[in-house]
């Protein structure tokens, strides 16, 4: 099962252990189709084509495969859905969870990667 967005869909851990590995900086946003994740999917693809360097991409929480964003260390403590982790060069740089505005997630994207 995918995640009904027109985003790159990580299914497994290979996935996305190639997507954060070929990839300089990567959002990959981890929930389910419900209220607090749809406007985060929809912040990304609108944001997709303005920021060309960064790799969007989401994966279903409830995949067993989640398991390499859901327990990262840097996702302890999360309460709601989704889970947004920021990869540069392989590496968690910024991981923020529940809902978040257009303004949220460009603050977040400048912040890791650069306008």
């Amino acid at each position: 099962m995918t995640l009904d967005t027109n985003l790159t869909h990580v299914s497994d851990a290979n996935e996305w252990q190639k997507i954060i590995s070929e990839n300089e900086n990567v959002m990959i946003c981890c929930g389910r189709m419900g209220p607090m994740c749809i406007p985060v999917y929809g912040v990304m693809e609108d944001l997709e084509s303005e920021y060309s360097h960064v790799k969007f991409a989401d994966m279903l929480f409830d995949s067993p495969e989640a398991h390499v964003i859901r327990n990262a260390p840097e996702a302890r403590g999360f309460m709601g859905l989704p889970f947004v982790m920021y990869y540069k060069n392989g590496k968690v740089v910024k991981a923020v969870s529940s809902i978040q505005s257009e303004e949220q997630v460009r603050a977040a994207l400048d912040e890791s990667f650069g306008s």
